[in-house]
């Protein structure tokens, strides 16, 4: 194949995904010169590009295998697409939404998805895009009492306060679901709440403490990462809502753990009848070990799809190896790759990876919220 120069700044972004792309998928090179030829048509006569289907796809899926924060890329191939790219209106963007909860939750047989609604416009800004505002569809609602203390999730807090402006009311329990707020570019945000038939959570209880039990913990199924942007080939998507499944310690060492999460370990400790005057006696250690351990015997009970860190490291460690058996390089954000519980007994602690960014890929946003 010629390589053609092309005075469009983003041809050569474009040229180099189409080529991997094609490629990649066992295309011909008539194929991939036919295809280059039209990308070069569309972007001098209307300054952008429109992706098949098919380069939708393997576009979502490499920027999966590209993620360098995720342990859970060996599964990048078996990212199921949903092309939302045609939907219009607000109800349908909804109704999008709430099918891709529905799908990728599956009773519980959790699903890798992800669903993309339209590219920004030629020479636009994220800004003016479609955009969800949550960060992630299913996320548990936090409030601040008039003496400061918080009900709920204290990551929420600056969400939850958007969604009461926008007119939405919670119950105020620790453990309200939160809406869905998005807005189709150019227009004013909106809001839904999820349905309840869609929502599946799991109450967390401890195989041998039930005084833990009584604290009424729960957590969702499934993380739907939502507010971040979709680059294939130069062209962004900015709402492009996609998941895996849980690790274990995401819930029991981050977000039931953390002080300032739900701060959970003295609640476990006191449930183990442990000593948390002092720190020498390793209290904090041993209830964090329990908390996951009740994460994911609750979670496995409930059959909902769950991994534990040590099973995630050895997947990835598979994935390397497949990265090189296909002339690749496996690229990894070591601080996120290492699990935060037991990280020396995993394999990726005593490794290194380069932290190189490729494309496509998926990247951070500024607020939805002006």
């Amino acid at each position: 194949m010629k390589h053609v120069l092309h005075p469009h700044p983003q041809y050569r972004d474009a040229s180099e995904f189409i080529t991997l792309c094609y490629r990649e998928l066992g295309k011909s090179e008539v194929e991939l010169d036919m295809r280059l030829a039209s990308v070069r048509e569309q972007l001098a006569s209307t300054g952008t590009y429109e992706h098949t289907v098919d380069e939708l796809t393997h576009g979502a899926k490499l920027a999966w295998r590209n993620s360098n924060k995720c342990i859970g890329r060996l599964f990048w191939d078996t990212l199921s697409v949903v092309d939302a790219r045609g939907v219009q209106t607000e109800a349908d963007m909804a109704e999008a939404l709430f099918s891709h909860i529905e799908s990728a939750t599956g009773g519980g047989v959790i699903r890798p998805f992800i669903t993309v609604f339209a590219p920004l416009a030629a020479n636009d800004t994220a800004a003016r895009g479609n955009r969800i505002w949550n960060h992630q569809l299913i996320r548990y609602a936090g409030y601040e009492s008039e003496d400061g203390s918080i009900i709920g999730d204290p990551a929420s807090l600056a969400f939850t306060r958007v969604c009461l402006e926008l007119g939405w009311r919670g119950e105020g329990t620790p453990f309200d679901v939160l809406p869905l707020v998005f807005n189709l570019a150019g227009r004013e945000p909106v809001w839904f709440d999820i349905p309840k038939s869609l929502l599946l959570e799991v109450q967390i209880r401890h195989p041998e403490y039930p005084a833990f039990d009584e604290l009424g913990i729960k957590w969702y199924a499934v993380p739907i990462v939502s507010d971040m942007g979709l680059e294939i080939g130069g062209i962004h998507y900015p709402a492009a809502p996609f998941n895996g499944w849980y690790m274990g310690t995401e819930i029991g060492a981050r977000n039931l753990a953390d002080e300032r999460r739900y701060g959970l370990l003295p609640a476990m400790a006191h449930a183990m009848g442990l000593e948390t005057a002092r720190d020498f006696t390793l209290w904090k250690d041993r209830a964090l070990v329990e908390l996951n351990v009740a994460v994911l015997d609750s979670y496995r009970k409930s059959g909902v799809t769950i991994v534990d860190h040590h099973t995630a490291a050895q997947q990835f460690g598979r994935f390397e190896k497949n990265e090189r058996s296909s002339g690749r390089e496996a690229t990894g954000r070591w601080s996120w790759l290492v699990p935060p519980l037991s990280p020396a007994t995993t394999p990726i602690f005593h490794n290194r990876y380069k932290d190189d960014e490729r494309s496509p890929r998926f990247y951070y946003q500024n607020d939805a919220k002006p």
